[in-house]
């Protein structure tokens, strides 16, 4: 089929193939109007419009082969929400080498890395109005755990029914034939996307228990699709919890990661902890939400964490701005920022509560539990700096901000200074409008201050008036610790003064040295 005969079937609606398979779920599917099917329909029939013409070229090229292909997953589920999705999943009866042969004829560049698992990857360039694809087919397949497994094993299988009753979700589970744009749903899940609901193909025991990833999933399409999960799966989610210790770190890590990067994370974030999953895989979350004083002497932790990590998404900027969203680190350190907190909570003789040093304490929590979960290294010490440092600001109080306090918050927070601002302003949820008010004009203050003080001398990277080097022609000294507890003293002086001419560095530097020597 050429692309034009393609765009002409893309003008024809996808029929939908009588498969009448039934989801084993002990819940009906929910009652969905009519006009909301067909809004769907709607916007599924513009945007595969928009992709079919490569798509339909494709599943002609595997046809001639004698093979099936099919359009699955996100982009079908994308389809029917109206968005096009960049890259294209297609599932075919083809084996792995015989799909490689034929993307290699078909492509301008293709991989295989995913070749164990079944997937094989590829490029087209535009050509003509036919826009550049991106694709990645994998044969039909099944994924299953060995109870002592971290890792699933992969089972080819021979039809695409078969395979669409091993994903996920029932929104995950429709497909579309290639080339003849036939819609084959046989779970429902238009029906339960226009419900807004999250339910397994088959029965969520056996889907769990098959690769208890999934359950880490219903929390992650929560987060990134607002939708809520259907009761039977939340009950098996609820029962089945501790399975997921089971799956790697990094691919646990990758499920967070997307959930935390959601445009509301919130809802995902509920799942993990309502159904019992966040005691495995951030224990730390858990244990905000088990921090309850039911005499109202703190606000809630983990209710204040939710709106801390979504005050904080709102700060986030353009893609020209500072801290350009979704920002990662910012959202891991607001969901970590007071995890501390459950260790270190004491109530007081007088009815008080106190949280002491939880910062320092959330700190290395958060470098430990980020370390189990394979974050590297980089990440690790922003998020972790970022928990340590974001209660410095109220340790100034409410007085006049001094040059010294200016520079040693900004060299404190050092490339981490725009994310700390946000941090900061996010972590007041007060509802007292007067001391909100009064917190931010404090803040407000403090950013005035630093950008008075960086237009007078350079705060971004404070060094000594002297190097090393000179501090040694100076002293005339060999190197060793003596420099270094020099150019220290030097430093602070900087700090405490702010920049110095170099005779009167040089004469700090005899000063200090002199002392030194009795």
């Amino acid at each position: 089929m050429g692309p034009a005969a393609a765009r002409q079937r893309a003008c024809d609606p996808p029929r939908v193939a009588g498969l009448g398979v039934v989801a084993q779920h002990p819940e009906p599917t929910p009652p969905v109007d009519d006009a909301a099917l067909a809004a769907l329909q709607r916007r599924a029939l513009t945007v595969l419009t928009e992709i079919a013409p490569a798509a339909a070229e494709l599943g002609q090229v595997f046809a001639d082969a004698g093979h099936e292909l099919a359009l699955v997953g996100g982009p079908v589920r994308d389809a029917f929400l109206g968005r096009v999705s960049a890259d294209l999943d297609f599932a075919t009866s083809a084996r792995p080498d015989q799909t490689l042969a034929l993307l290699a004829a078909w492509g301008d560049a293709h991989w295989d890395i995913g070749k164990e698992f079944g997937t094989i990857g590829a490029k087209r360039h535009a050509r003509g109005d036919v826009p550049e694809v991106v694709v990645e087919i994998t044969t039909y397949r099944s994924d299953e755990y060995d109870p002592a497994s971290r890792k699933p094993l992969v089972t080819f299988g021979d039809t695409l029914e078969g395979d669409l009753s091993r994903r996920d979700f029932t929104v995950n589970a429709m497909a579309l034939r290639l080339p003849s744009l036939t819609f084959v749903d046989p779970h429902d899940g238009m029906r339960d996307l226009a419900a807004g609901l999250l339910r397994t193909p088959i029965a969520p025991e056996m889907s769990f228990d098959d690769d208890p990833l999934r359950m880490m999933r219903a929390a992650r399409f929560a987060a990134q699709l607002g939708f809520d999960v259907e009761p039977a799966t939340r009950a098996a989610i609820e029962a089945m919890a501790d399975r997921i210790t089971i799956v790697s770190a990094e691919r646990v890590r990758a499920e967070l990661d997307k959930l935390l990067l959601a445009a509301d994370p919130r809802p995902g974030l509920a799942v993990l902890t309502d159904t019992g999953l966040a005691a495995h895989v951030l224990p730390e979350l858990d244990a905000m939400r088990q921090t309850v004083d039911e005499h109202k002497r703190h606000k809630d932790v983990y209710e204040h964490t939710l709106t801390v990590v979504a005050q904080a998404i709102d700060l986030e900027t353009g893609p020209d701005g500072p801290v350009p969203g979704p920002d990662l680190v910012l959202r891991l350190a607001a969901l970590m920022h007071d995890c501390g907190k459950p260790a270190t909570r004491r109530f007081e003789p007088g009815g008080g509560v106190s949280f002491h040093h939880h910062e320092l304490v959330g700190a290395k929590l958060t470098g430990k539990r980020l370390k189990a979960l394979r974050y590297d290294k980089e990440t690790i010490a922003q998020v972790s700096r970022l928990v340590e440092l974001h209660l410095r600001f109220h340790g100034y109080g409410d007085g006049e901000w001094t040059d010294s306090a200016v520079r040693r918050y900004v060299t404190d927070a050092g490339p981490l200074l725009e994310r700390l601002h946000r941090l900061t302003r996010a972590d007041c949820t007060t509802r007292n409008r007067r001391k909100a008010q009064r917190l931010s004009a404090a803040y407000d203050s403090l950013e005035a201050r630093i950008a008075e003080l960086a237009e007078r001398e350079e705060i971004a990277a404070i060094r000594p008036d002297l190097d090393g080097q000179q501090i040694m022609e100076i002293l005339q000294i060999a190197p060793g610790p003596t420099v270094g507890r020099a150019y220290k003293h030097l430093l602070e002086l900087r700090m405490e003064q702010g920049p110095m001419s170099p005779d009167d560095a040089r004469a700090a530097l005899l000063a200090w040295w002199a002392d030194q020597q009795e």
